[in-house]
């Protein structure tokens, strides 16, 4: 009996803590369409709820879905001519990033005797739009679970701290709105925190960032071409085509076609900008302390010295 009793309290509290989390992100869910959470704040309460145990798993299954779907609403908000101009612009230095994050990957990986699968994933983050990019690359690679996982811890804590230090070195350094734009597109991997350190550092920052990142996401399948064809055997069919860039391209030209629902299109941006927040939020409390112990030095150290070298590379060649 004292047996069964035992059983149905820890049962009892099992479900009262589940109930509390899913309350406390519902919470925090509620208040990221407050104006004054920012993208930093959000991301920092993220950090907090993993830090203390505050997990909700059916939650994290929908960040993906949360941060493409805001990408896609930011686009009406969007002017097609800087889109176009930084799609001209931006070109060169991506095909050049991408080509030179790939390689210096490669040779590193060798260098600190990361696994091969672990060290493309990485170097294909890095060089790309991270998680997205390793989503499309592991099943071409036919990676194992923990070497995703392994590319995908990296990828996210460097993006945390990306979020909080481009912003602030770029302040340091006195960029231009174009110029930090460019720098975060290049050098910061996942989409979501290049959109957060645009938005923290301006609004011109923050158009530049999001078209650049969106037109780097789509060397994703060339890239993916090119690791099919360098692992003989692999599925083609595996290649993921990035649809929400699709449809955030088809936004700002519908915006910019129909600009009579102008009114509409702001609520539509508004709406982006704070699905935005919840993302970062959601990203923030899925970083696990115990999941970055376990991904090892090795695979820490070639994602910084990826890190460093596109983000001074590419600084270099932007600035004037």
């Amino acid at each position: 009996m004292e047996k069964i009793s035992l059983f149905n309290g820890l049962a009892c509290y099992k479900q009262r803590l589940t109930s509390f989390n899913r309350q406390m992100y519902a919470v925090m869910v509620a208040a990221c369409f407050l104006p004054f959470i920012s993208p930093a704040i959000a991301l920092f309460v993220g950090l907090v709820f993993s830090l203390v145990g505050f997990r909700h798993e059916s939650m994290h299954q929908h960040t993906s879905k949360i941060l493409q779907a805001s990408i896609v609403l930011m686009g009406f908000g969007m002017s097609l001519s800087a889109v176009i101009a930084s799609s001209q612009s931006g070109f060169l230095q991506t095909m050049v990033s991408v080509a030179v994050v790939m390689t210096c990957g490669i040779l590193l990986g060798k260098l600190l005797k990361v696994e091969k699968n672990t060290t493309l994933l990485i170097a294909s983050g890095t060089a790309i739009c991270g998680g997205s990019a390793i989503a499309a690359v592991a099943p071409i690679l036919n990676s194992k679970s923990y070497q995703n996982s392994f590319a995908l811890i990296v990828v996210f804590v460097l993006n945390a701290i990306a979020l909080f230090l481009f912003p602030f070195v770029g302040h340091r350094l006195g960029l231009s709105q174009e110029i930090f734009g460019n720098w975060a597109a290049i050098a910061i991997h996942d989409t979501s925190s290049v959109v957060g350190a645009g938005a923290i550092y301006g609004e011109e920052a923050l158009q530049v960032a999001t078209t650049v990142k969106l037109i780097r996401a789509l060397w994703i399948i060339p890239l993916s071409l090119g690791i099919v064809f360098w692992n003989k055997g692999s599925d083609k069919k595996s290649i993921q085509f990035p649809w929400f860039i699709l449809l955030f391209v088809l936004a700002i030209v519908f915006a910019n076609v129909f600009p009579a629902f102008h009114d509409s299109y702001v609520h539509l941006n508004w709406l982006g900008k704070r699905g935005m927040v919840i993302a970062l939020f959601l990203i923030g409390s899925n970083i696990s302390i115990g999941d970055i112990k376990k991904s090892g030095p090795q695979c820490f150290a070639l994602g910084i010295i990826l890190w460093i070298i596109i983000a001074v590379g590419s600084l270099f060649f932007l600035m004037p």
